[in-house]
């Protein structure tokens, strides 16, 4: 950078940086740093060489929160009107409580559905990105954003998903209940949603 070399030598070093631990916030650090010594055209050439090589990291974490994306919520797509993804943060069998960052891509809601349960039981979703919308049967919608909280009991039809223009990430945490089960139900219907 200081003698303004920006080539792929230059690239290969920013991803050795990656791959040992350097965060994309750590290099720009380093690059804003050097740059006062180097020259700012010479940080600006950096800069987009960094933001390549970080350029799946940026992608990852623009969407889902603090938690990430995660993968295509293919087992569950039928439920959806648009795509979902879904970033299990509990294994199955670690714990009684099921945790998943749930994120939607703008527009994207999940169906009506109910989670049933004899006692206990329910959900109760944490929202950690973007904005949008939860609602219960014969309510209207509760716009959400990041640090809403919402419990939803046992037994209870609803739906929730993200907003027109926005991606929306939750937290689904799944209460523990007695003869649990979840029913999916109707989609939400394009006319429904566009009132909102």
């Amino acid at each position: 950078m200081g003698k303004g070399l920006i080539d792929s030598s230059l690239k290969h070093h920013l991803i050795n940086a990656k791959n040992n631990g350097i965060t994309k916030e750590e290099m720009a650090e380093i690059i804003t740093h050097a740059a006062f010594y180097a020259g700012w055209p010479n940080a600006w050439a950096v800069f987009n060489l960094a933001k390549e090589v970080y350029a799946d990291e940026e992608s990852k974490e623009e969407h889902g929160g603090m938690f990430g994306l995660g993968e295509p919520n293919t087992a569950y797509a039928k439920y959806f009107i648009g795509n979902s993804y879904l970033k299990p943060l509990t294994k199955p069998g670690e714990s009684s409580i099921s945790l998943a960052n749930v994120t939607f891509e703008p527009k994207c809601r999940n169906n009506w559905h109910i989670h049933h349960a004899t006692k206990g039981g329910g959900q109760i979703l944490i929202c950690v990105d973007g904005q949008g919308f939860y609602q219960q049967e014969n309510e209207p919608a509760r716009k959400l954003k990041p640090g809403d909280i919402v419990v939803i009991p046992a037994n209870v039809k609803h739906w929730h998903g993200a907003s027109k223009d926005s991606w929306f990430s939750h937290i689904a945490i799944e209460v523990t209940g007695e003869n649990a089960s979840n029913e999916w139900c109707e989609p939400v219907s394009d006319e429904e949603y566009d009132k909102l």
